[in-house]
């Protein structure tokens, strides 16, 4: 299932990418104004890479292109910033990973167009595009299968940890979908699954991971959650204090400390969304633009943490890596 998906995605991302040269002969518009909401600051790496992504496209910042960026402070934050965004009368507003912030983001619109980047959800099944080959309504962009890749970051824990009983599972309210799918992979490889609500702004890590007390040396998977991105050093920090190992979506919460990660590359994603702001900025109806997929998921090892907690990793494991850090 997950390599059928694959393979549609990358057929609808050559489709999209064949279709971007004829649209780009398109007139741009004078002053485009792209607004954005996340809960990472204004200095994040990957919104610098939309930035330059945008300028390699031809829009130059405060010349014929502002990117309007207001810092959301939690998930409920996006529907107050999303609507600040839609009264300054942007022409394209920019949603990413999360559901409640494409929620927030339709819910100000009207008929402003929307991209987005699905992270932790299926626009489909949840019914915001009609398809990924033609989204209809004002929303287009990048879909990223986060429940199967759940799955797969279970199945890639269970080849690190033969031995294990059970596996943690955090979430909040923007990834209960992907623990739920993870429980599922984890019950067919003889993990006992406990799900770890995360409660609270800021959650209590300590408080969720307390069931895991009785189970030291454990794996946890850490969600793909702007939470979870955004806390990602005291998360970090935390499980390596616990003496846990565990396994991420985005590298940059391997980097702050966790074992492994496996996901999409957030730079890469934020670079290629930029193609389809440019589409709808040169008049293409944001609905009829196909959405795409990353065609390659990133495999990242943490083996200083690994020192730390005193693992030894999997010589295949390693060797299928697309990083190592030392």
């Amino acid at each position: 299932m997950f390599e059928m998906r694959r393979r549609e995605f990358i057929t609808l991302l050559g489709g999209a990418a064949a279709a971007w040269p004829l649209v780009g002969r398109a007139q741009a518009p004078k002053m485009l104004r792209v607004g954005y909401s996340g809960m990472l600051p204004r200095e994040a790496p990957h919104y610098a890479a939309f930035e330059k992504r945008m300028a390699e496209l031809g829009y130059q910042e405060h010349r014929n292109f502002t990117f309007e960026f207001i810092q959301a402070p939690s998930i409920e934050g996006y529907e107050r910033t999303y609507r600040e965004l839609a009264a300054r009368n942007v022409d394209i507003l920019l949603a990413a990973g999360n559901e409640p912030a494409l929620q927030a983001a339709r819910a100000a619109a009207g008929t402003t167009p929307i991209v987005f980047i699905a992270l932790d959800f299926d626009p489909v099944e949840k019914g915001y595009v009609a398809s990924l080959s033609r989204p209809g309504g004002n929303s287009t962009g990048i879909f990223v299968s986060q429940l199967e890749l759940a799955g797969k970051r279970v199945e890639l824990l269970r080849e690190a940890f033969p031995n294990a009983r059970r596996i943690g599972l955090l979430w909040d309210s923007a990834s209960h979908d992907q623990a739920v799918a993870a429980a599922a992979v984890a019950g067919k490889l003889g993990f006992e699954p406990q799900l770890l609500e995360l409660i609270g702004e800021p959650p209590n890590y300590s408080a969720a991971l307390m069931p895991l007390d009785q189970s030291p040396g454990e794996p946890v998977m850490i969600p793909a959650s702007p939470l979870a991105l955004r806390d990602r050093t005291a998360i970090a920090q935390l499980l390596l204090k616990r003496g846990t190992p565990s396994i991420c979506a985005f590298r940059e919460v391997m980097e702050a400390g966790a074992l492994m990660s496996y996901g999409v590359n957030l730079v890469d994603v934020f670079r290629d969304i930029a193609a389809f702001v440019d589409q709808v900025a040169r008049g293409s109806k944001a609905g009829d633009v196909p959405m795409s997929a990353p065609s390659h998921f990133h495999t990242a090892f943490n083996l200083k943490t690994a020192r730390t907690l005193g693992l030894e990793m999997p010589v295949v494991l390693l060797a299928r890596a697309d990083e190592v850090i030392e």
